[in-house]
Parts: C-alpha cells; sequence; structure tokens
C-alpha cells in the first residue's frame, strides 16, 4: 500500500486532502482510481491515517478516511547523525538507507579530511535534493515523520550540537575493542537522545577525535574490519535499532 505525507490540517474530521507533488504522482504516476486506498502520515503522531480516495479536483485528491491505527514504527529514542560529507553521491544512498533504518534527524558535517567542498548555493541546492529523498524513503518504509536534513556544519559545531545528546559515539579504527563498545551500547535506553559521528573516506584527523572524546563522545568499534563511510552509519543504526526494539 502507497504511503504519503500530509499537513495535520489537511485532515479534517473524515476527510484527508493531498495536494502537491503528491497529487500529481497519484493520479498521473501510479494512476489511482476512486476507491483505491492509501495510508497517510502527519509528521507529527505515529499514527497512520487509512483512506480511500474518493475524488479528484484540479489540483488535489479528496479521501475519505477509513480508520487510524497506532503504527508504533518509529524507534523508542531520538537517533542523530552527524555524517561528514562524502564523495559523488554517496550521501543520498546514506541518507536513503539511514532513514530506513530508523534516523530521527541527519546533520551534514565538513570536517578535516572531506574532499566535497560545498559553497552556500551548492549547499542550498543538496540539502534541497537529500531533503527529497528523505521524504522518499519515509514513504517507502512508512515512516511516521520525515526526518530533518540539517544545514551543513563544521566538526566543531557538531559537537557542540550534539550536546543536546544523552549518548554520544564516535566509531574510530583506533578505538579499543568490541566489549568497550558493548560498555558504551550498554548506556543506550529508550527515550534517550543519541548522536552518532561518522567520518569521511580518509576518515577522522586525530585532533577532531581528541575534540569529540574531550567533549564526552565515546569512540567505539565497529569491528576488525575497515567500513567504508557509506556503511558505517548504516551499521551503528541497525546495531540501535536491534539494541532498542529486542525486547519491545
Amino acid at each position: 500500500m502507497y504511503h504519503f505525507f500530509v499537513d495535520k490540517s489537511n485532515i479534517i474530521d473524515k476527510t484527508v486532502i493531498i495536494e502537491g507533488q503528491d497529487f500529481n504522482h497519484i493520479k498521473n504516476v501510479l494512476r489511482m482510481r476512486e476507491g483505491d486506498e492509501i495510508s497517510v502520515g502527519n509528521g507529527e503522531d505515529e499514527n497512520e491515517y487509512r483512506c480511500a480516495i474518493e475524488s479528484f479536483e484540479e489540483d488535489r485528491v479528496i479521501c475519505k478516511l477509513l480508520f487510524i491505527k497506532e503504527a508504533n514504527v518509529e524507534l523508542p529514542s531520538k537517533v542523530i547523525l552527524y555524517q561528514c560529507l562524502p564523495k559523488a553521491d554517496k550521501m543520498e544512498m546514506i541518507i536513503q538507507k539511514c532513514v530506513e533504518l530508523g534516523v530521527s534527524e541527519i546533520v551534514p558535517v565538513a570536517s578535516k579530511r572531506c574532499v566535497v567542498k560545498l559553497d552556500d548555493k551548492k549547499a542550498s541546492s543538496k540539502i534541497s535534493r537529500w531533503q527529497a529523498i528523505a521524504e522518499a524513503a519515509g514513504k517507502q518504509s512508512k515512516r511516521a515523520y520525515v526526518p530533518l536534513i540539517g544545514q551543513v556544519i563544521s566538526f566543531r559545531d557538531a559537537v557542540k550540537d550534539s550536546a543536546r545528546a544523552d549518548v554520544k559515539l564516535i566509531p574510530y579504527e583506533l578505538a579499543e575493542g568490541m566489549e568497550t563498545t558493548k560498555e558504551v551500547f550498554d548506556t543506550i535506553k529508550e527515550g534517550k537522545t543519541i548522536a552518532v559521528f561518522i567520518g569521511p573516506e580518509g576518515g577522522f584527523d586525530e585532533s577532531e577525535i581528541d575534540e569529540a572524546v574531550n567533549s564526552g563522545i565515546k569512540p567505539i568499534s565497529l569491528g576488525r574490519r575497515i567500513l567504508r563511510t557509506e556503511t558505517a552509519g548504516m551499521t551503528v543504526l541497525a546495531w540501535i535499532g536491534y539494541k532498542l526494539e529486542v525486547n519491545r
């Protein structure tokens, strides 16, 4: 079943209104018809609003609300991914897969070893595209809301921003073994905010690791193999998801 997002104001009693690009997608791409069922999220609660298409107007779809289901699809903790800018279009895959895995927010970070440099104009264009990818991934995985893609910030600003998190992790190839990593993961509990820092292709500069550690960010190991930047974040998200949901 196809899943879409609407503003909360577009759910009025038993009527759900779908506008904008989703209107075109439903009518002209999916070629859906009156009576077809879809699911809708309002981006604010975790409910799934199950609807049936009633009619097509000039620029919107009118749906009848059939029932509301408590979807309970979101992780019970907020996870913020501080992803250093990778080369080429790797960021698009990182966003897509991490949204599927339950990330709450992704903050692009310009660290010392990042090859990619974005000026304000390029950054604005990239963020718009990345946000659209996050929305598409949210629809595909039936997320309750669309994770936010933040503005590109420096590593130092990212460290400062992570002060809002309760648990802060930074995978590092020279971190102590998995036993220490397990101890860090044991501090992850429902309701806590978790920050995850992922370096670029060349890894973090040692001065950045020192700065992170001095700010209370815990180095962790991802095993004996070196993971690519586009793999590392997904791995940590998967571990966090297992930790939070295994007994849920």
